[in-house]
């Protein structure tokens, strides 16, 4: 018996009962993923966050909250450099991103595929990589800064902008720069153009067109744009690692150390 006749036998319930079941059904692989790779071992990592031991002796769960506490006193810079730097780092890109997918959604016109494609392309290469670019670029004697101290004498020799803040944090806006701008495009693109038509028609400026209607229009955008790129910048460390100095190290840098290197899982 086919499906069809199936469901013409089983009556108007059944198949009201299997539209209801179909929004559920396609959820399933995406919540079994959530579950097998993130709710599992975030539960894990929890476990082992108040157990005590060694990887060589093993973990027993202790239920103490020691390594909490620890972690706020002892590394309260780090996680206070995570915040400054991640807060930054996305305040950098949104300056930079709006103007590129503005430009993008009502300017590109038929290049917008190849603008698009222009933003993602870094991601064909490895952060790793990118990182390390980022590092020549901004070296003493690279690209940038060699011109301008040998070549036209506007910066001293001993200026170095590696190993600081600011190499650190044009690190981080480089590399979730496309985190920030696609979330844009995509809020800016849905808006109507007429809806700007209309408000300049009732005698609203450029200005104030793109304030009163375009960018409360584009609010979705600067939301799911400033979480992408808060998260992942916030919790970093290739950059801190790579760019930075001691002063500069974010609280990933402590994880990195603490799980990979000391394997103090705890």
């Amino acid at each position: 018996m086919t499906s069809a006749a199936i469901g013409r036998t089983a009556g108007p319930g059944f198949r009201a009962g299997l539209r209801r079941a179909v929004p559920f059904l396609l959820l399933g692989p995406g919540i079994l993923y959530l579950l097998v790779f993130y709710v599992i071992p975030s539960a894990q990592m929890f476990v082992y966050s108040i157990s005590v031991g060694s990887i060589e002796d093993g973990f027993t769960i202790s239920g103490g909250a020691d390594a909490y506490i620890e972690g706020v006193t002892r590394f309260g810079r780090q996680f206070g450099n995570s915040i400054i730097f991640g807060g930054l780092a996305t305040l950098l890109t949104f300056l930079i991103g709006f103007p590129v997918a503005y430009t993008i959604a009502f300017r590109g016109g038929r290049y917008k595929n190849l603008l698009l494609f222009l933003v993602i392309a870094p991601f064909f290469t490895s952060f790793l990589i990118r990182t390390i670019s980022w590092k020549v670029l901004l070296g003493d004697e690279g690209p940038l800064l060699a011109p301008l101290k040998h070549t036209l004498g506007l910066l001293p020799g001993d200026f170095s902008i590696t190993g600081t803040g600011w190499s650190q944090l044009a690190g981080l806006t480089y590399n979730f720069l496309p985190f920030m701008i696609l979330p844009l495009y995509v809020a800016l693109e849905k808006i109507d153009p007429r809806l700007i038509e209309a408000a300049e028609d009732l005698y609203a400026s450029r200005w104030g067109a793109f304030r009163r209607v375009t960018f409360p229009l584009a609010l979705p955008g600067v939301f799911a744009g400033s979480i992408l790129t808060f998260i992942p910048s916030m919790g970093d460390f290739i950059n801190a690692d790579l760019l930075g100095n001691p002063q500069t190290k974010m609280i990933g840098n402590v994880i990195y150390n603490r799980m990979v290197l000391q394997n103090d899982y705890p």
